[in-house]
């Protein structure tokens, strides 16, 4: 079969370059798709640069004003420690201040319950607990003090710890220790 062709050279050429049908469009369709893909990639990688850019002034910005404020976080520190040094000198005034007395309490409670022929050698105090050491002449001065301790109202718990006689002396001493409480 034989085919003849009465179109002039130049319609048939045009029909060449210009493929119809699906296949013509297609690569229409994806040199869009293409382009609308490189532009929004650009629009993202613009978008990117300014965000770093925004992250990166507010970086500096807060950079700076860290600098700004380390005297001023020092300066608090300082203040700080100064406050609590001065609490501990305030604290510790104010425990001798509620101490002070007891020590002159407790040496006037003393010196009158003391019996004549006795001598207190050592005192120890260790909280409200008291332990009297000392010398006397006689059992009998000893018991009296012992006596006057309880009588006194603010001796409590009075006991006789230790009592020894030294036979080798002339004259006999007894030494002795005594507990108790001292409350004011």
């Amino acid at each position: 079969m034989v085919r003849i062709n009465l179109a002039p050279p130049r319609a048939r050429q045009r029909r060449a370059a210009a493929p119809s049908g699906p296949a013509g469009h297609l690569g229409l369709i994806f040199g869009a798709l293409l382009v609308l893909l490189l532009v929004g990639l650009g629009a993202y990688s613009w978008k990117l640069s300014a965000d770093i850019a925004e992250f990166t002034a507010a970086t500096e910005r807060n950079q700076a004003e860290l600098e700004r404020l380390k005297p001023v976080i020092a300066q608090h520190q300082r203040y700080r420690q100064e406050k609590e040094e001065l609490e501990r000198r305030v604290n510790a005034i104010e425990a001798v201040a509620r101490n002070q007395a007891r020590p002159t309490y407790l040496m006037d409670a003393l010196a009158d319950t003391l019996p004549p022929d006795l001598w207190l050698t050592r005192l120890e105090e260790k909280g409200q607990q008291l332990r009297l050491a000392g010398t006397t002449y006689s059992s009998v001065t000893l018991a009296d003090f012992m006596a006057r301790l309880k009588a006194a109202g603010t001796f409590k718990d009075v006991d006789l710890v230790e009592s020894r006689q030294d036979l080798t002396k002339s004259p006999r001493t007894i030494t002795f220790e005594v507990s108790c409480r001292f409350e004011i």
